[in-house]
């Protein structure tokens, strides 16, 4: 079991595994959960973290048809500046190794966006905590938990 996972038992979440053959040479990870789970990638959704100024990180959880747009992360948290964290940075802080970073069971709570496209579906797909695992949950579930805000953060 991975910590998102148990986290989502813990708070007895409904929620479904669904595992994949992860190939090691893929680097498009949520467009890999997309074709090898046979989904539609505005359903599945992917982690990423962004750094903003002065320093701190935030989670945003984002389409995979979707791009990320820095501008309104920034404007969401009323910072003057945001950018990606580096690889490095976000398996240290999550616990996650990249492509595999849930929003749930990290290491800390960190302040956490979900793009209002989540509103259009009874449930969503994210990544479980590792590579060839994404859980489908409701969406409204991932916002309690998290304490999550949801806002435009797409492109």
């Amino acid at each position: 079991m991975t910590p998102a996972i148990n986290l989502l038992k813990k708070h007895k979440c409904n929620f479904q595994i669904h595992k994949y053959d992860h190939d090691p040479a893929c680097v498009n990870f949520g467009d890999e959960a997309v074709e090898k789970l046979g989904l539609d990638a505005n359903q599945v959704y992917k982690t990423l973290l962004v750094e903003l100024s002065p320093k701190e990180l935030v989670v945003c959880v984002v389409p995979v048809s979707k791009q990320l747009s820095l501008k309104n992360v920034a404007d969401i948290f009323d910072s003057k500046k945001a950018q990606m964290a580096s690889k490095d940075e976000a398996q240290k802080v999550t616990g996650y190794l990249l492509g595999g970073i849930s929003p749930l069971g990290q290491k800390r709570l960190l302040r956490t966006i979900l793009d209002e496209t989540v509103k259009d579906f009874k449930t969503i797909f994210i990544s479980g905590g590792k590579r060839g695992l994404d859980i489908e949950l409701n969406p409204k579930d991932l916002e309690v938990l998290l304490n999550a805000k949801i806002g435009k953060i797409t492109a």
